[in-house]
């Protein structure tokens, strides 16, 4: 394709994300109130423990202002099925065979994982919330203003859905050739160590409940990509050598043409 029939393309998918989240912003819009009803339920909450916290608008304008910002948010993640297909279906026809499929098995791990990630961000909330107001002195009321409080939501939510993706990465990079599984191994203590400093930096607060509701499934997810990465190890190694037994290669001497000829006709059937 030209340069202009590629800007037209991008364009025209550009032009149905937006619609796509529009309709997904209207959606949110009327999906609001129950929304905001359910992330403030902690605050609620808290008034059985014999603490007050309550969300608080700080202008006139303030309480339109969260509406629009949450409808966004939402339409953004509803519309997401749309706007993640029409960047597939901008970028596939560049890829080849097998890196269109490590993209679709990127893709099928890396979305459930997200997901699995804000699901464990929204179980930890009522923990968060608990933990971060319960350094309020004695006598003392939060009064959380509505907009902070929804960016906390909402990174705790992307924080831990992105998370959840990164050990995806390394088996990617093992797919790919860069990484082994044995490199990756040798590193654990220093990976423990790491995933605990970061889950410290990212969560929203200094309590250890929200960082270990991190931290335990990042390890766990780890230590899988660590066993697939050994896997594919193995395999690549095994299918190497049955390639070398076929063609007859060695390192010892040189390669006939016939040979070359033998493991190009071989690749290319792969």
């Amino acid at each position: 394709m030209a340069l202009r029939e590629h800007l037209r393309e991008l364009r025209n998918r550009l032009i149905k994300s937006a619609v796509a989240t529009v309709l997904g912003a209207v959606a949110g819009f009327m999906v609001y109130e129950p929304f905001m009803q359910y992330i403030t339920e902690p605050l609620k909450r808290l008034a059985e423990t014999g603490r007050t916290a309550t969300i608080n608008y700080s202008s006139v304008g303030g309480s339109f202002n969260t509406m629009v910002e949450v409808s966004v948010v939402l339409g953004l993640i509803l519309a997401s099925p749309v706007w993640l297909y029409q960047l597939w279906a901008f970028i596939t026809p560049a890829l080849h065979r097998n890196e269109r499929r490590y993209a679709m098995g990127f893709l099928a791990a890396a979305i459930p994982l997200f997901l699995g990630g804000c699901a464990i961000a929204v179980t930890a909330l009522p923990a968060a919330v608990y933990a971060l107001t319960a350094f309020t002195p004695e006598g003392g009321s939060n009064f959380v203003e509505a907009g902070v409080y929804l960016r906390f939501f909402l990174q705790l939510i992307l924080t831990f859905g992105i998370a959840c993706v990164v050990p995806v990465l390394l088996v990617g990079l093992n797919m790919l050739g860069l990484l082994s599984g044995r490199t990756v191994l040798k590193s654990w203590r220093v990976v423990v160590v790491i995933v605990l400093v970061v889950a410290a930096m990212a969560a929203p607060g200094p309590d250890p409940v929200t960082m270990l509701y991190l931290a335990i499934p990042l390890l766990v997810l780890f230590f899988v990509a660590v066993g697939l990465c050994l896997w594919l190890d193995r395999h690549r190694a095994r299918k190497q050598a049955k390639q070398a037994a076929a063609t007859g290669l060695s390192a010892d001497r040189g390669t006939s043409a016939e040979q070359l000829r033998s493991l190009g006709s071989t690749a290319a059937g792969e």
